[in-house]
């Protein structure tokens, strides 16, 4: 391995994430069982589906508060449909189109009117859950059909069919992020939005149907979710925003846009994952999570960016050398 490959700030995260895992493997009871491994994978599904749009959508230079709140609206649409007595099969496309219209509404707001995503996303968040609210209150619809609750459960030996699902759109994903001209001209307008555009670049529709492509996700992540825990309420998934934000920059993908890797992500999800499921079996409080979480997505923000700084005042061999 080289040492520009070891200062790679994704390596790093790879390194961390397996000494997490032998430090949880040796030191907590039950994390290593084959049965723990298949739910941590499970327990990250969700995250994992809405970070793979989150970071083309960072990567483009804006970001989307709203993912959680969005799946929230589609978990509570697909309670009131089947309490009204429509087939699942057909509540599920209209949830993924909920998904889309609520993607639409951000990436409008966004492109057409020049509001800020962060500010745009913020006020999506709240609206999407209250939507949510009005549409199925405090209410929990639970008598979901059992093939389709039974499906999101079920594994193929110890991998989860979710987390096989999840392999499946990442690979689309990377290929799409990293090796399509598409994947070129998001990275391209992330790092400079006005030469993009004046290289060619749709810069406002590329930034649309990503908004939409990251709405669809969390409607997906929402069906899975719903079956998952056979329970379609208005507050699923709240607070799971943080989590995807925080594995997405702690992925390595600059929150100024322009840079980022898709496997950088993913091992960020297993990262959290892996720290999660073992605080949890070792009985620590649930404050002390969202304290662990909080902790590394400043860490995530801070680490490359102080990296940078240094990078910036250390003089170059030329720099340095006197002028005869």
């Amino acid at each position: 391995m080289t040492a520009e490959a070891l200062r790679r700030w994704e390596t790093l995260i790879v390194v961390l994430l397996a000494g997490v895992a032998v430090w949880a493997s040796l030191g907590v009871d039950g994390f290593a069982n084959a049965s723990n491994v298949s739910f941590l994978l499970l327990d990250t599904t969700e995250i994992a589906l809405m970070a793979l749009t989150m970071t083309l959508v960072v990567v483009a230079a804006e970001i989307d508060l709203s993912v959680a709140s969005t799946l929230g609206l589609s978990c509570a649409v697909l309670g009131r449909l089947w309490d009204a007595g429509l087939p699942i099969e057909a509540i599920m496309p209209i949830c993924l189109l909920v998904g889309a219209a609520c993607g639409a509404v951000n990436g409008l707001l966004v492109t057409r009117l020049g509001l800020p995503s962060l500010a745009v996303t913020i006020g999506t968040f709240a609206l999407f859950r209250g939507l949510a609210y009005v549409l199925l209150g405090s209410q929990a619809v639970a008598d979901l059909p059992p093939a389709y609750t039974g499906l999101a459960t079920s594994s193929i030996g110890p991998v989860p069919l979710a987390t096989v699902l999840v392999a499946v759109l990442a690979v689309v994903a990377g290929l799409v992020l990293h090796a399509t001209g598409l994947g070129r001209s998001i990275v391209a307008l992330g790092s400079n939005a006005e030469a993009a555009w004046f290289s060619g670049v749709r810069v406002r529709r590329i930034k649309l149907w990503l908004f939409v492509a990251s709405g669809v996700m969390a409607s997906l992540a929402s069906l899975v979710y719903t079956f998952r825990y056979a329970s379609a309420r208005a507050d699923n998934g709240m607070g799971l925003e943080l989590a995807v934000v925080a594995a997405v920059l702690l992925g390595g993908v600059s929150i100024f846009g322009g840079k980022g890797t898709l496997p950088g992500v993913l091992v960020a999800v297993l990262l959290l994952g892996v720290v999660r499921n073992a605080l949890i079996l070792a009985d620590v409080a649930n404050e002390v999570l969202n304290f662990v979480t909080g902790l590394l997505l400043v860490a995530s923000v801070l680490a490359p960016n102080v990296g940078a700084v240094r990078r910036r005042r250390t003089p170059s061999p030329v720099e340095g050398k006197s002028v005869s």
